[in-house]
């Protein structure tokens, strides 16, 4: 399926979830839950949606992937967040949000009946960045994957990518602020040895270009990180998160060989 069609995922009402969970006063600062009709303890996968950061694009078109993964015997957490152009958004509040989410998914384990040694957090877009960066900062999280990550911040600041959607980010250039890029930027962040990255791109990716994680994978192994580069061919930017399409079912085993 190529990008023209799976970009409908944008627009497509999305299956309801079970409930939310609160984890902040700001309405953005919630969790859509999913979970088996099994018994449990249920393996977990964590997803943070896309959108370049930016408020117009909210977790909605998230919600198929999620109930996908679902059905497929996960419990599935969908993290909303505050975004550039809500009160907070921006570096570094969006990336508190993620991190006080993740937190409250650990409280949580009990009482969800969930298997916390089964976790693997996943981000597509903008949201591969805010993945990565929780694998770096979270000590407890040892399997992340990016779905056409924004891996490399300065990289996507003199591409201008999406009219500049990185320095809307940061707040700044990377000569301004470089602070924030030394924080948040996948390509400056160590990670630890034991945690397992999964980078997939397809190489039809006309948003974020699939030479992202092939630089991004070549410079953590020779830091002798494990990273492992997934390439779809003729898959574009949205075929990665939509069920329906050829390129999800790579997606989909990747998921459960990270779990």
């Amino acid at each position: 399926m190529m990008e023209a069609s799976a970009d409908d995922i944008l627009s497509t009402p999305q299956p309801h979830p079970d409930e939310r969970l609160v984890y902040g006063p700001d309405p953005n600062q919630f969790i859509e839950v999913r979970l088996p009709k099994t018994k449990g303890p249920h393996r977990v996968l964590i997803n943070i949606h896309g959108g370049f950061w930016r408020a117009k694009y909210d977790l909605v078109h998230a919600g198929h992937l999620c109930e996908a993964l679902r059905q497929a015997g996960l419990a599935t957490f969908n993290f909303e967040y505050r975004r550039v152009g809500n009160p907070g958004g921006g570096w570094p509040g969006t990336f508190a949000d993620i991190r006080a989410a993740y937190r409250l998914i650990q409280q949580q384990a009990k009482h969800l009946h969930l298997n916390l040694d089964q976790l693997a957090v996943m981000g597509h877009s903008a949201g591969g960045q805010l993945a990565l960066c929780l694998a770096a900062h979270e000590s407890s999280l040892r399997r992340v994957i990016a779905l056409a990550g924004v891996v490399d911040l300065k990289k996507a600041f003199a591409l201008h990518l999406s009219n500049d959607a990185v320095f809307e980010f940061m707040g700044g250039a990377p000569d301004k602020v470089p602070e924030h890029y030394v924080e948040a930027d996948p390509m400056e962040e160590q990670m630890a040895h034991s945690t397992r990255q999964w980078l997939i791109h397809g190489r039809s990716d006309e948003i974020v270009p699939v030479q992202f994680s092939r630089d991004y994978v070549t410079q953590k192994k020779a830091k002798g990180e494990d990273a492992v580069l997934v390439e779809i061919p003729e898959a574009g930017h949205f075929d990665l998160i939509d069920p329906n399409s050829l390129a999800f079912k790579q997606v989909k085993a990747t998921v459960f060989a990270a779990n």
